[in-house]
């Protein structure tokens, strides 16, 4: 069974500007995705901080502003996608925050 990346696209609020209140109801909400993704659940991520890039001519470039991760294992990329519906990132509605999916590909043999 393929695992699959999961990336969060977007700039996530900082829990330090919520409300206690508000950062519970997010971490109820991230509780109860990991509960519903169980065993398909690989490795939870992480959130990511600072970012930088750089190009193939040796320039510095702007990173896509990426807020985390998670990797899960599914069938297929459609059952991947399945394990993104309802999730807590998407929760806004506003168009502004997107969960990317890749499959994970064995690496080639040297």
């Amino acid at each position: 069974m393929p695992n699959y990346l999961l990336t969060y696209k977007g700039e996530s609020t900082d829990t330090a500007d919520m409300t206690p209140e508000q950062h519970e109801a997010v971490m109820a909400a991230w509780g109860e995705w990991i509960g519903r993704t169980g065993e398909a659940l690989v490795d939870v991520g992480s959130p990511l901080a600072q970012s930088t890039s750089v190009v193939d001519d040796g320039t510095d470039g702007t990173a896509t502003p990426l807020s985390g991760y998670s990797i899960i294992k599914a069938d297929d990329i459609d059952g991947a996608r399945a394990h993104v519906k309802g999730h807590p990132f998407l929760s806004e509605g506003s168009g502004n925050f997107a969960v990317d999916i890749f499959e994970i590909a064995p690496m080639p043999e040297m």
